[in-house]
């Protein structure tokens, strides 16, 4: 699919969208300096293209109780491609699993997992991950504190 050219409006409305995605569009409208209608027009082309995937909501984990984050590094036995989608099928049946990147270099995959504590981490090892046939070795570190979140850069 070709990439679609998005000029510096485009890219304003998707800053804008990026902090605030429950704008109104009357706002987002004035704040990119466009009338309603053709900010509408090119939201819609940015869904359309794919550009737009998705509107979601932050939700605070420490109100869930899974304040803990643990990113765990994984080598599989084999990379076939019949392993790395078995793999990433029960990744996918596992809520707590965030993330899951597959990555160059000593692993294979990292993953970012949501938790309670270092209990329900240990549970989640037992029960879920050690259970998942193919993997080798894992490798995990718990995320003291987020420096840093930001979304993506846009005019660069």
């Amino acid at each position: 699919m070709p990439e679609p050219k998005l000029d510096k409006l485009d890219r304003d409305i998707l800053s804008v969208l990026q902090t605030d995605a429950r704008i109104s569009l009357q706002e987002l409208s004035k704040r990119v300096g466009l009338s309603s209608s053709p900010c509408w027009t090119r939201i819609r082309r940015m869904e359309e293209s794919g550009v737009i995937e998705g509107y979601t909501v932050r939700v605070n984990a420490q109100a869930l109780n899974l304040a803990e984050t643990v990113i765990v590094q994984v080598t599989l036995d084999s990379h076939s491609d019949e392993a790395l989608f078995a793999f990433g099928r029960a990744l996918a049946d596992i809520p707590e699993v965030l993330e899951a990147l597959l990555v160059s270099g000593d692993y294979d995959y990292i993953l970012r997992i949501a938790v309670s504590d270092t209990r329900d981490y240990e549970r989640l090892l037992r029960e879920r991950l050690y259970k998942i046939p193919g993997l080798r070795h894992s490798k995990s570190s718990f995320v003291l504190r987020s420096l840093k979140q930001s979304p993506l850069p846009l005019h660069r």
